[in-house]
Order: structure tokens, then C-alpha cells, then sequence
């Protein structure tokens, strides 16, 4: 490779079919890393490690010494001293691993993110409107990371897990930077094809149907956050009760909405229902638009989601069941994406 290959283009030569799936790439590991999130909390890992280090903390305990003192700072927290008195210095190890890939893949996706960025504004290579969305998700991918340690801090001094709200605000954002990416990634591939297609729009019924997903998404944390899956496992009844019985006023709507958890769990199960029709029409919106390809992955991801949240609350919340559970509803995410961007297209 020669000097002149290597140089800095005098004028500008938009790439965008590269971009986009470079973004596209970038969306798959917040995938990933959505699914190992779902481990790290079922297996209540999220804990285990009581420091933040963005960049040292890449590199795990490697001696014996390094890992007792990990051991004893996760003792001085009140999910080991009110839960897990006794526990082995291997089981540690396993909940610290979960919480480790967990925190190694957020610093995977920002080098994948930051440095391909910096190569491609370098070789001028970004089209005229993209920089600031790009820029933009690269600020939000590093927010993202102190909303993760701002979950984990809720946990370390009074309370035994974390806040469920900090839980639905970091499961939230990590599912809109996974949307964004598809998005903006979406747009580069229509402009690949069309020069002079301009960037979709959101349809009004697309902002209903993400909306009711976006319900049905926070719920679905706050019932990871609070357990409420555990309430019940019997299905459609709860308990041989349509609503079920438990439910307590806790001095709010808001509070006995969100932090209730048979309340929570019946949301979750019943809401389902609601997103799940209108994103089967956005899918035949999708497929009337021309476009089969979104409206086969929503209605697929979507049927999929249902049949998986039916069989987790059956099997009494079994641990594969329940991270498919919620890798597939970060499918269901992107396939809406698609859907809406879909009918958002813009052919100049």
C-alpha cells in the first residue's frame, strides 16, 4: 500500500454503502450486548463488580490476590450481606464473569464505533447531513455508559438489586441507539441505491405503533427489575385470577403502575396484545408500501416474542427461555425499525 493511497482525498467521495454496514455491524454487537444483559440480570450478576474503570477495568482479576480483593469489596454490599452470606469464592467468579463480558462488550462497541467514524470523516467519506446523527450516536453510545454505572451505583449501599427505573432507562437506551443505527444505516443504503433520495420520515402510524412498543418495552424492565415474573406461572389466568390478587396501592398511580409487581406483570402480559396488533399492521403498511422484507421480519419477530413470553411465565421464568425472550424482543425492535423506516422512505 502506497503513501498516496493512504492520504487524505483533496475532494469529498461520499461512501455510503460501506457506512451503513459498518452501522449495521455496529448494531449486531448492541445486540449482543442486549442479550448479554439479559444473562447478567437473570443471573442477578449486575453487582458483582463495584467499580467503575472505563479503561482499566477492561483487564479481569488474573491472580488469586487480585481476585479475593474483588471478593471482599462485592462483601461489602448489602445484595452479599442480606443475600449471599456463604457464597464461594467460585461462585463469585460466575457472576463476576457475566458482568465483565457485559461491561467488555460496551467497550467493544465504542471502539467499533469511534474509530471507523474517525476514518471515514478523515477520508471525507460521510455524506453531506450524516456527520451530526453520527457524532450524535457516539455521544449517546458513551451516555449509555454512564447510565450503566448510574444502574449499578443504586445497588451499592442501601438497596440488594438495582433501581428498575435505572434498568428501563438503560435497556431503553441501548434498544434506541440499536434503532438509530438501523435507521441512519437504512437511509445510507437508500441513498446508495437513489443519490438523491432524501432521509425517511417517521409516518404517524409508525410513531403509534413504536410507541406501544415502547410501553410494552418498559414494562417488560420494570418486570425484570422487579421480578414480577415470578408472581405467577399459570397462563392466560394469573393465579386463576384475570386480575390477580395481591395488587397494593403503594401512594401513587404512577408509583402502584410501575413498582407494584403483580400490576406490573399483568401490564406486561395484556399490553403485549395491543403492540402486537398494531405492529402486525405496520407490517402489512410495510408490505403494501412494496417492501415484503420488513413485514415478514415484524410479523415473525413478533409471533416469535409472543409464543416466548407465553412459555417463559409457564416454565417459571427458565433461564434460556427468558434471555431469548428478551433477545427477541431486541429483534422485534429492529424489525419495527425497518417497518417504520419503510413507509418512511423519501425517493428524491
Amino acid at each position: 500500500m502506497t503513501a498516496t493511497t493512504l492520504s487524505r482525498p483533496a475532494t469529498a467521495v461520499p461512501r455510503p454503502a460501506p457506512i451503513a454496514r459498518w452501522l449495521l455491524t455496529v448494531a449486531a454487537l448492541v445486540f449482543c450486548m442486549v442479550v448479554v444483559g439479559g444473562i447478567t440480570r437473570l443471573t442477578e450478576s449486575g453487582l458483582s463488580i463495584t467499580q467503575w474503570k472505563p479503561i482499566s477495568g477492561a483487564i479481569p482479576p488474573l491472580t488469586h490476590d487480585q481476585w479475593m480483593e474483588a471478593f471482599r469489596a462485592y462483601q461489602q454490599i448489602p445484595e452479599y450481606r442480606q443475600l449471599r452470606q456463604g457464597m464461594t469464592l467460585g461462585d463469585f467468579q460466575f457472576i463476576f464473569f457475566w458482568e465483565w463480558v457485559h461491561r467488555l462488550l460496551g467497550r467493544l462497541i465504542g471502539v467499533a464505533f469511534a474509530l471507523p467514524l474517525l476514518w471515514f470523516a478523515w477520508k471525507r467519506a460521510i455524506p453531506q447531513g450524516y456527520g451530526f446523527r453520527l457524532v450524535a450516536l457516539l455521544a449517546l453510545g458513551g451516555l449509555q455508559g454512564a447510565i450503566g454505572w448510574w444502574m449499578v451505583e443504586s445497588g451499592l449501599s442501601v438497596r440488594t438489586d438495582v433501581s428498575h427505573y435505572r434498568l428501563a432507562v438503560h435497556l431503553l437506551t441501548a434498544l434506541f441507539i440499536m434503532g438509530g443505527l438501523i435507521w441512519t444505516a437504512l437511509d445510507l443504503l437508500t441513498r446508495a441505491k437513489t443519490p438523491f433520495a432524501r432521509p425517511a420520515m417517521l409516518h404517524p402510524f409508525a410513531v403509534v405503533a413504536l410507541l406501544a412498543l415502547l410501553v410494552q418495552l418498559m414494562f417488560g424492565a420494570f418486570t425484570a427489575g422487579l421480578d414480577a415474573g415470578y408472581v405467577s406461572s399459570t397462563w392466560p389466568l394469573m393465579n386463576d385470577h384475570l386480575v390477580p390478587e395481591g395488587i397494593e396501592w403503594l401512594g401513587s398511580l404512577w408509583a402502584t403502575l410501575s413498582s407494584d409487581p403483580y400490576l406490573v406483570h399483568f401490564i406486561h402480559r395484556w399490553w403485549a396484545w395491543v403492540a402486537a396488533i398494531l405492529l402486525v399492521m405496520l407490517a402489512r403498511m410495510a408490505k403494501q408500501a412494496g417492501q415484503r422484507g420488513p413485514s415478514i421480519a415484524i410479523n415473525a419477530a413478533v409471533g416469535t416474542q409472543v409464543a416466548l413470553g407465553i412459555a417463559t411465565v409457564i416454565s417459571g421464568i427458565a433461564l434460556p427461555l427468558a434471555v431469548l425472550h428478551q433477545a427477541v424482543g431486541a429483534l422485534v425492535v429492529a424489525s419495527a425499525t425497518w417497518g417504520a423506516h419503510a413507509l418512511g422512505e423519501r425517493r428524491g
